[in-house]
C-alpha cells in the first residue's frame, strides 16, 4: 500500500468515528427531551446488561466493582469506535458499504432504546437522528479525502498534483475540525440541557427528611481505622442496573399497590407523610455478588414508614406469598410477603443517614428490608408493589437463575491489617466487621495459621439487623502468617467454612488473609 492510500484509509477510519461521535452526541443532546435512558449508549448499555451472560455480570462486578457501569460504558464506547472506523473505511472503498453499516449499528441501538423495560417507540427517536447526522457527516468527510476526478491537463505545472494532495489535505482537516466541534458542542449541550431538564438534586435539596418518633444508637463507642460504625453515604456501594440514574421529582412520586389486594391503593408522599409515622432503623445491606471478604456491604441509618401498615391497608390475599415491587426504570424485585409484614424493620426508606436519599441511591423512596439480600428487597426509586405469588411471577434476577428469598448468611470480614500487609511484630490489632441481619452477632473468632480459634472482642452497639464491629489484639510473631476470620449468630450458629460461589443465593466461606510480620 502506498503512502497516500495509507494516508487515505487512516482518514477513513478517522472519518468514521468522528461520525460516530458526532451521532452519538446528538442522541444525548436529544435524550432529555424524550428520557434520559433513551441516550444511545445507555440504552445499548442497559440491552447489554439485560441480556449479558451470568458469569459476564459475576466478572464485571469482581473486576471493577461499584465502577462496572463506567467500566460497561468504556467498552461499549470502544466497540463502536472500532466498527466505526470499519465503516468509514468500507465507504472510502466501496460507497455506500459504511453507510450501510451505520444504519443497521443504529436500527440495532435504536431497537435497544425502544425495547428498555419503561420505553416506548420515542426512545429510538435519539438514536435514529443521531445515526442521520452522523452518516452525513462521514459522506462529506469521505468526499474529502478522495481524489478529484477531474483530469489534470498535460501542460499542468510541475508539482500541481502535489498541490491537489495538499489542498485535499487541507479540506478533510477542516471538514474533521468542524465535525469535532460538532462533537464538542453536542456533547457540552447535553450535559447542559441535563442540568435543566429533570434533574432532580434542587428537589432533593429541599426535601425535609421527616423526624423519627423512636432513637437508635448510631455511634459505637470504639471504631476501627477505616471502618466507622456507620458508613457516609459517599462510601456506600452502589450495585443496580441503571447506567442512568432515574431522576424521580418527589412531589410528582406515587407508590401504587396493587394485585392480590382487597383495594388497591395509590399514595404519594403528601398522603405517606401525613397517614403513617416515620422511624429510623439501623440496617446492613448487602449486595448478592459480594464475595468472601468483600466490600459490597454497608451499615446506615434509614429513616422511612412501615411497609407491613401500607400494606395492611390494602388487604393481602391469604394465598399470596410475594411482592413484586418495581422501580422508576422498571427494574423488578421479589420479595417475600412474610418479610414485609413479620415485624422486622421493613420500610419505605426517604432518609439515609440524616438527609435525604442520595439520587443513586434510590432519591426520594426506595425499599429497605433486613436480612435479605438487595436483589430480593432493595428496590431503588420504587413505584409499585404488585401482591403476588412466586408461582406466577418472577423478578429481574430470578429469571436469570438466582435463588427466590435470599435471606443473607451469616458473614465476616477482616479490615486491618490489610491483606498482604506487612507488619512490626508484637502487639498487633485485627478486626473488621461480621453481620448476620436479623439474628445477630453473638461472637467472632480468630485463628492464626492452623492454631486455635481464638474470641474477639465485640464493640457496641449491638443491634440485630447491624453488622458488628470486633477486634483482637494479636502477639504477632516474625514470619508469614495467615489470619482467619469466622462469626457465629445470635442464635449460636458459626459461620459455614464451605467455600461456595455467589450464585446463586450468596458466596460463603471464611475471609482468610496473609500478613508478614517483620522481625
Amino acid at each position: 500500500m502506498s503512502s497516500t492510500s495509507r494516508q487515505g484509509a487512516a482518514a477513513a477510519a478517522l472519518a468514521g468515528i468522528l461520525g460516530a461521535a458526532l451521532g452519538v452526541g446528538v442522541g444525548y443532546l436529544l435524550a432529555p427531551l424524550v428520557d434520559r435512558g433513551s441516550a444511545p449508549l445507555t440504552a445499548v448499555g442497559g440491552a447489554v446488561i439485560d441480556r449479558a451472560p451470568e458469569g459476564a455480570r459475576e466478572f464485571a462486578i469482581s473486576t471493577f466493582g461499584t465502577s462496572d457501569k463506567p467500566a460497561l460504558l468504556v467498552l461499549i464506547a470502544l466497540i463502536m469506535a472500532v466498527l466505526a472506523a470499519c465503516a468509514g473505511l468500507a465507504e472510502y472503498r466501496r460507497s455506500p458499504a459504511g453507510l450501510v453499516l451505520f444504519a443497521l449499528i443504529g436500527i440495532a441501538g435504536a431497537i435497544a432504546a425502544a425495547t428498555r423495560p419503561t420505553a416506548d417507540i420515542a426512545w429510538a427517536v435519539p438514536t435514529l437522528l443521531g445515526v442521520a447526522v452522523g452518516m452525513a457527516a462521514l459522506r462529506g468527510l469521505i468526499r474529502r479525502i478522495q481524489p478529484r476526478t477531474d483530469p489534470v491537463p498535460r501542460a499542468a505545472a510541475p508539482g500541481i498534483g502535489r498541490s491537489n494532495d495538499v489542498a485535499g489535505r487541507r479540506r478533510f482537516l477542516l471538514g474533521a475540525g468542524a465535525v469535532g466541534g460538532g462533537v464538542l458542542v453536542t456533547g457540552l449541550g447535553g450535559v447542559a440541557l441535563r442540568r435543566s431538564v429533570g434533574d432532580v438534586r434542587a428537589d432533593r435539596a429541599a426535601f425535609d427528611v421527616p423526624t423519627a418518633t423512636n432513637s437508635v444508637t448510631s455511634a459505637a463507642p470504639g471504631t476501627l481505622p477505616g471502618t466507622p460504625f456507620i458508613t457516609p453515604n459517599a462510601d456506600f456501594y452502589r450495585i443496580d442496573t441503571a447506567l442512568t440514574v432515574p431522576q424521580v421529582d418527589s412531589e410528582r412520586w406515587s407508590l401504587r399497590i396493587h394485585g392480590m389486594v382487597e383495594r388497591e391503593i395509590r399514595i404519594d408522599l403528601a398522603q405517606l407523610r401525613r397517614e403513617n409515622t416515620a422511624f429510623d432503623a439501623i440496617v446492613t445491606l448487602t449486595c448478592v455478588s459480594n464475595s468472601v471478604g468483600g466490600d459490597l456491604v454497608g451499615n446506615a441509618r434509614w429513616t422511612g414508614y412501615r411497609l407491613r401498615d401500607l400494606l395492611a391497608a390494602a388487604g393481602p390475599a391469604t394465598d399470596a406469598d410475594m411482592v413484586l415491587s418495581t422501580s422508576a426504570d422498571g427494574w423488578t424485585a421479589g420479595t417475600p410477603l412474610a418479610a414485609l409484614t413479620d415485624g422486622r424493620d421493613a420500610m419505605l426508606a426517604v432518609g439515609m443517614n440524616g438527609e435525604p436519599l442520595p439520587i443513586e441511591h434510590g432519591y426520594p423512596v426506595r425499599m429497605v428490608v433486613p436480612g435479605l439480600y438487595g436483589y430480593v428487597s432493595a428496590t431503588k426509586w420504587v413505584v409499585s408493589l404488585e401482591v403476588t405469588r412466586f408461582d406466577r411471577a418472577q423478578a429481574y434476577w430470578t429469571t436469570l437463575g438466582w435463588a427466590e428469598k435470599g435471606p443473607i448468611k451469616t458473614s465476616s470480614r477482616i479490615d486491618v491489617p490489610r491483606p498482604n500487609s506487612s507488619v512490626s511484630t508484637g502487639s498487633v490489632t485485627v478486626g473488621g466487621v461480621a453481620w448476620a441481619q436479623g439474628r445477630g452477632i453473638s461472637a467472632v473468632q480468630v485463628r492464626v495459621d492452623d492454631g486455635p480459634w481464638q474470641d474477639t472482642e465485640l464493640i457496641d452497639p449491638d443491634l440485630v439487623d447491624a453488622w458488628r464491629l470486633w477486634k483482637w489484639e494479636w502477639d504477632a510473631e516474625p514470619g508469614r502468617h495467615q489470619l482467619t476470620v469466622r462469626a457465629i449468630d445470635g442464635e449460636g450458629n458459626p459461620q459455614t467454612e464451605a467455600q461456595e460461589p455467589s450464585v446463586p443465593d450468596g458466596a460463603s466461606g471464611l475471609d482468610t488473609i496473609g500478613v508478614t510480620v517483620r522481625s
